[in-house]
Formats: structure tokens, C-alpha cells, sequence
């Protein structure tokens, strides 16, 4: 008499191909879980307060005096170029007296190194000039 251990001889013998994914969806929730907690900890920053962006619609007054400053630094009053920073204060200061003062509005080239545009800055402060603006391009919407 033989003896069957296996399976009963009217049985499948088919081999079960299909993964337990069970312990796979519990470790990945214990690691969500883990991160969620974890995360917080590491995303410290120091509390600042940053400029909020303003869209101003800017009035063109006929009073206002537009001072430009090319890549190069030359500087422009309107469209006429100016020829040092001694005949700028000079033009300056013949507004400067003015009631109501003027405001200056300064344009400077993205280009242009920091120099021409402090210039202008000096040459306002000496003449005495109370109100200095500058004129910017706006953000590009939705970048």
C-alpha cells in the first residue's frame, strides 16, 4: 500500500501566482506616516517679513521730470542727454525750487551698472529734491 502525503488524487495541483500585497500597504502607510510626522521637524525658517508686490497705476503728471540711465550710464534728462553729473545738480536745483516740487522719476537700463543710477541719486540729493521715484517693468503675470 502506497501512502499519498500530497493532495487527494481528484485535487488541483495548481500553484497560487498572485503577489500578498497586504505587507507591502502596510509598510508604505508606516513610512507615510513616519514622514508626516517627521517633516514638519525639519522645515524650520527664520520668520521674515517679505514685500508684498504692488500694481500701481502710475500718473503722468507734465511736472514730473524723467531721468533715464542707458547700459553705458549716460544719463538723460527727458530725451536730451546730459553731460556730467555738475550741469544735472545745476538743472536740478532750478526745479528744486519750485512750489509744488516736482517729483523725479528715475528709468535705468536692467543693464546698466549701479553707478549711473547712484549718480542720479546724488545729484537729487544735493540739489535738494524731496521726492524720487523709480520707474520699473511689472512682473510677468503668472511666472
Amino acid at each position: 500500500m502506497a501512502m499519498n502525503v500530497g493532495a487527494a488524487e481528484g485535487g488541483d495541483d495548481e500553484v497560487i501566482s498572485t503577489i500578498n500585497t497586504t505587507p507591502l500597504v502596510d509598510i508604505m502607510l508606516v513610512l507615510l506616516i513616519i514622514f508626516l510626522i517627521t517633516i514638519p521637524v525639519v522645515t524650520t525658517s527664520i520668520p521674515v517679513q517679505l514685500p508684498k508686490e504692488r500694481n500701481e497705476i502710475r500718473e503722468t503728471k507734465p511736472e514730473n521730470i524723467v531721468i533715464s540711465v542707458d547700459m553705458n550710464g549716460r544719463i538723460y534728462w527727458n530725451e536730451l542727454q546730459i553731460q556730467s553729473t555738475a550741469a544735472l545738480i545745476d538743472r536740478l536745483k532750478k526745479i528744486a525750487v519750485l512750489n509744488p516740487q516736482p517729483e523725479v522719476q528715475i528709468r535705468g537700463d536692467g543693464g546698466a551698472k549701479y553707478d549711473g543710477v547712484g549718480r542720479v541719486i546724488y545729484a537729487c540729493q544735493r540739489a535738494g529734491i524731496a521726492k524720487v521715484g523709480f520707474i520699473t517693468e511689472p512682473p510677468v503675470r503668472g511666472g
